[in-house]
C-alpha cells in the first residue's frame, strides 16, 4: 500500500481529464470564426448613398378620404358603409382622391436605373425617388414583373452620376451568414437593421418563382424593394416580404434570380420566360415506388396540353421528367424555373422516362402563357358501392371531366369514402378520380371491379388516382 499503488488511478485520472478536454476542443467552435462583426457602419457609409426612398401616388375614385379608414377586406363583396356615404355625401363620395405607396429602392448603375419591388409602384400615377443627400426627382417606370414582385425605374431630368450598389452571388449565401438591411420602414428613411440569414430557398406561396431567402434582419413596411447585403456591401437580395404578425421573420429575393429578370426589363422592358406545355407535380414517395424510380429523381408529368411544344416533340402524360439540357431535375418547383430561363424559340433537350425507359426528345421552348383557367369541379349522383373496401364509385362522365377539370373522361370517381374503412383510413377521399388499379387501367366501374376481383385478400392494392389540388397520387391498402 505505497505510493506505487495510486499509480494506475493517477493514470486513469489523466487519461479521463485528456478525453475531456479533447472532447471539448472539438465542441468549441474553431478560434477563426468570428461570431460577432466589428460593426456595419463602413458598410453603411458605402452602400447608403446608393439606397433611395420611393414615394408612389395613384388617383382612386369612389370612397374618398373618409372611406380610407374603414378599408375593404380581402374577400369582402362590399364596404357596409358605401351606401351611407353615398346617401349622405353624394358626389362628395365619389371624388378622387390620391393613395400614397412608400417603399424603397437601390440604384444599379450611374444612370439613374433603380431597382424595387412592383407592389410598390403598382398602378401608380407619379413615383418619386428620394436619395440619400435628400435629392428627389421623378422615376418612370422601365418594366414591371408581377410574377416575381420586381420592378425597374429610371430617374428623369437629372444631370449627374448616381452612386450605385454592387451585385452580389447569393447561391455562395449560406444560414448563418450575417446580413444587413437598409431601406425605408414606416417612412424612417435609411434605417439599418442587421441579422442572419435563418433559411433558404422558401415557398411563400407568393408565384411559382418562389425560392426565398429568409432573414431575421428587421424588416417592415416601407423595406419593401430594398437591399438585402452581405458584409462585402453586395446585394444579395430585394426585400419583398414579412410574416404577417410574425416578430422578426422577412424574405428576400435572390439577386441570382434578380439579375435576368433585371436584364431583360432594362432592354426590352418586359420579362419572357420559356414554356414546355406541360402540367408537372412533384413524385411522392408512394409515386416514386410505383414507378419504381428513387423519390427526387423528376418529376411528374401530369397533363400535355395540345400543340404546345411538348406535344408536338412527343412527350407523353405519365412520363416521368428527369432532366433538360443535361441538368437534373428533382422538384416541379426547379424545373419551371429551369425551363423559364430558356430563351424562346431556342430547342431544349428533355430526358424522360416512360415505362421505366429512358427518352430524349427535342423541344423548341415556347412562351410562357401566364393565363390558363381551371373550371370549378361537379360530382355526379349514383354509383356502386364496394364493400369490402368501404367505397362508392361511378362512371366519370365527359361533363364531369371538364368540370373537375380533367381533358379526358378516363377512370372512375369516388363518390363516397366510409367513414373508418379500409379505403377511408388508407386516405381515398370523395372526389378522387381513380386511373388505375395495380397498373391495370380503369375506364368503367366494370374494369375497376374486375381489376379488384383479381387481387386475392390480403395482397396489396395499389390505386393510381388523380386529385383535384393535389394532381396524381398512389394510394396503397390491404385488400
Amino acid at each position: 500500500m505505497n505510493g506505487s499503488g495510486l499509480r494506475p488511478l493517477v493514470c486513469l485520472g489523466a487519461a479521463l481529464a485528456f478525453s475531456l478536454a479533447a472532447v471539448s476542443a472539438a465542441a468549441s467552435p474553431p478560434a477563426e470564426i468570428p461570431l460577432i462583426p466589428a460593426g456595419f457602419s463602413r458598410l453603411v457609409e458605402a452602400v447608403g448613398p446608393a439606397v433611395v426612398n420611393i414615394r408612389a401616388e395613384k388617383t382612386l375614385r369612389g370612397g374618398g378620404p373618409g372611406l380610407r379608414h374603414f378599408p375593404r377586406e380581402p374577400g369582402e363583396e362590399d364596404n357596409p358603409l358605401q351606401e351611407f356615404f353615398e346617401r349622405f355625401f353624394g358626389e362628395e363620395a365619389q371624388r378622387e382622391f390620391r393613395q400614397p405607396s412608400l417603399g424603397s429602392g437601390f440604384l444599379i448603375d450611374p444612370q439613374g436605373h433603380v431597382v424595387t419591388n412592383h407592389h410598390v409602384i403598382e398602378d401608380a400615377d407619379r413615383i418619386r425617388v428620394k436619395l440619400g443627400d435628400n435629392e428627389e426627382y421623378d422615376a418612370a417606370v422601365v418594366g414591371r414583373d408581377p410574377s416575381t414582385d420586381l420592378a425597374l425605374l429610371r430617374i428623369q431630368g437629372a444631370k449627374r452620376e448616381f452612386p450605385v450598389v454592387r451585385l452580389g452571388d447569393s447561391q455562395q449565401l449560406k444560414v448563418g451568414d450575417w446580413v444587413v438591411a437598409i431601406g425605408s420602414p414606416f417612412g424612417l428613411e435609411r434605417t439599418v437593421t442587421a441579422g442572419i440569414v435563418s433559411a433558404k430557398g422558401r415557398v411563400i406561396g407568393s408565384g411559382p418563382y418562389d425560392d426565398f431567402i429568409q432573414t431575421d434582419a428587421s424588416i417592415n413596411p416601407g423595406n419593401s424593394g430594398g437591399p438585402l447585403l452581405n458584409l462585402k456591401g453586395e446585394v444579395v437580395g430585394i426585400n419583398t416580404a414579412i410574416v404577417a404578425g410574425g416578430q422578426g421573420i422577412g424574405f428576400a429575393i435572390p439577386v441570382n434570380l434578380a439579375k435576368g429578370i433585371i436584364a431583360q426589363l432594362k432592354t426590352g422592358g418586359a420579362v419572357t420566360r420559356g414554356w414546355l406545355g406541360v402540367a408537372i407535380q412533384d413524385l411522392t414517395p408512394e409515386m416514386a415506388e410505383y414507378y419504381g424510380i428513387a423519390p427526387g429523381k423528376g418529376v411528374f408529368v401530369s397533363e400535355v396540353f395540345p400543340g404546345d411544344p411538348a406535344d408536338q416533340a412527343g412527350i407523353r402524360p405519365r412520363d416521368i421528367l428527369v432532366a433538360v439540357n443535361g441538368r437534373k431535375v428533382e422538384t416541379s418547383r426547379q424545373l419551371t424555373s429551369l425551363v423559364a430561363e430558356i430563351p424562346v424559340g431556342r430547342e431544349a433537350k428533355v430526358q424522360v422516362l416512360r415505362e421505366g425507359k429512358p427518352l430524349t426528345f427535342t423541344v423548341k421552348v415556347a412562351r410562357r402563357d401566364e393565363g390558363r383557367l381551371a373550371a370549378r369541379g361537379e360530382e355526379p349522383a349514383g354509383g356502386r358501392r364496394e364493400e369490402t373496401l368501404g367505397m362508392r364509385v361511378a362512371e366519370l362522365t365527359p361533363e364531369a371531366a371538364r368540370r373537375l377539370p380533367l381533358r379526358e373522361a378516363a377512370g372512375v370517381l369516388v363518390l363516397e369514402v366510409t367513414y373508418g374503412s379500409r379505403a377511408g383510413q388508407a386516405g381515398l377521399r370523395a372526389g378522387d378520380v381513380i386511373r388505375e388499379v395495380n397498373r391495370r387501367a380503369v375506364a368503367t366501374v366494370g374494369d375497376f371491379e374486375q381489376a379488384l376481383a383479381r387481387i386475392p385478400p390480403g395482397e396489396a392494392v395499389r390505386f393510381f388516382l388523380w386529385r383535384r389540388g393535389a394532381g396524381y397520387l398512389v394510394i396503397k391498402l390491404v385488400k
